[in-house]
């Protein structure tokens, strides 16, 4: 029954994925604005749903169906300023808004483990790092930008300085990914209680900017806040940066554009596509020019692969190639797995054991 449920809602929500995956007015959705008048209206792409309303703490004074299958829903104008919890109640479903920039911080999710076994990120009685949150006020994004910051058991009670390994996430997840789903904190613990890595800080970023913008937000705003209120070196010799696909695509960016910033560099499935002949030459260029500031600056430069069912993998190779064309040399390495946090995990814990040594 449970099954039954959950194919029928998505089938609803979801008739416009296919294998194509042709587009739809769902791709650019934004699906809440404030309105001149001093109401709200929220969208919602449901093309085959009969009925969709808002609700949760506030609720719409008119609701319509576009054409398009875009459901509007607009609240009344005397609506009280604050802060509302709301989802959309489609056919009797409660659904959660699949296009509201924090809905990563709250996608279920499971540990499937056979009994009797552990995952390698799950051994007990540890001493356990802190995992903290920090806010900051991007002048790139002209907005308050949030951050996830890993340091180790022992940072609160030693004065000396850090490293530092700014991680990124990949496309449609946030901040919360590699805490949350990457197990970030609970691979770091268990490496540092095993004497695997080097005592360091690890930055979690929200990168869900255009990439030129997060590149520079990265190096003008984030690396000096934490330089500011952590008690870590600042220097390149004491940086690394890593980033799974859509983030893999920022680190690249970040690498070319401020290349005497990082000496470790993890690319984690990804790469520039091939495809976008312009976007390759331009890219070309800026390696050639930052080439000679990359080969003093780094010390250890890898791409990473989930292999054969990895869907970046096409582009993996052809932009590591870019690199070694102009001699910066990198490593390679692939774990089959696809396109997926199983494959990350394990690139963490193996990026981790060989930075700051």
């Amino acid at each position: 029954m449970i099954t039954f449920l959950i194919c029928s809602l998505n089938k609803k929500l979801n008739a416009q994925n296919s294998n194509n995956h042709s587009k739809t007015p769902n791709d650019n959705l934004i699906s809440f604005q404030m309105n001149n008048d001093g109401s709200a209206t929220f969208l919602f792409y449901a093309p085959n749903a009969k009925e969709v309303k808002l609700a949760g703490d506030i609720s719409a004074k008119k609701t319509e169906k576009k054409e398009n299958g875009v459901w509007v829903m607009t609240t009344d104008t005397n609506i009280s300023p604050s802060a509302y919890r709301y989802y959309f109640n489609v056919d009797g479903y409660k659904v959660n808004d699949p296009k509201n920039p924090m809905i990563a911080d709250f996608r279920p999710m499971v540990d499937l483990v056979p009994k009797g076994k552990s995952l390698f990120w799950q051994k007990k009685e540890v001493p356990h790092g802190l995992m903290s949150i920090a806010y900051y006020d991007s002048n790139v994004t002209k907005t308050t930008r949030r951050m996830f910051i890993w340091t180790p058991p022992e940072y609160f009670f030693s004065k000396k300085r850090l490293p530092v390994l700014y991680l990124i996430h990949g496309g449609g997840d946030n901040d919360t990914n590699w805490p949350g789903q990457g197990k970030a904190g609970w691979i770091l613990d268990n490496l540092y209680v095993e004497g695997k890595i080097a005592p360091m800080i690890v930055v979690m970023p929200d990168g869900g900017i255009p990439t030129n913008l997060f590149a520079k937000d990265l190096v003008k705003n984030i690396i000096p806040y934490i330089e500011s209120n952590f008690k870590v070196y600042k220097n390149a010799n004491h940086r690394a940066l890593a980033g799974l696909s859509m983030g893999g695509l920022e680190v690249l960016e970040t690498m070319v554009t401020y290349p005497d910033k990082f000496s470790y560099v993890n690319v984690m499935s990804s790469g520039w596509w091939t495809s976008q002949q312009e976007e390759y030459k331009k890219y070309d260029q800026l390696i050639r020019a930052a080439a000679p500031t990359l080969k003093s600056t780094l010390k250890y430069f890898i791409f990473t692969s989930g292999g054969s069912k990895d869907g970046a993998t096409v582009n993996t190779s052809p932009t590591r190639n870019l690199f070694t064309k102009h001699g910066v040399h990198s490593d390679l390495s692939v774990m089959e797995g696809g396109h997926t946090m199983y494959v990350w995990r394990h690139d963490l814990k193996s990026f981790s054991q060989k930075i700051f040594k």
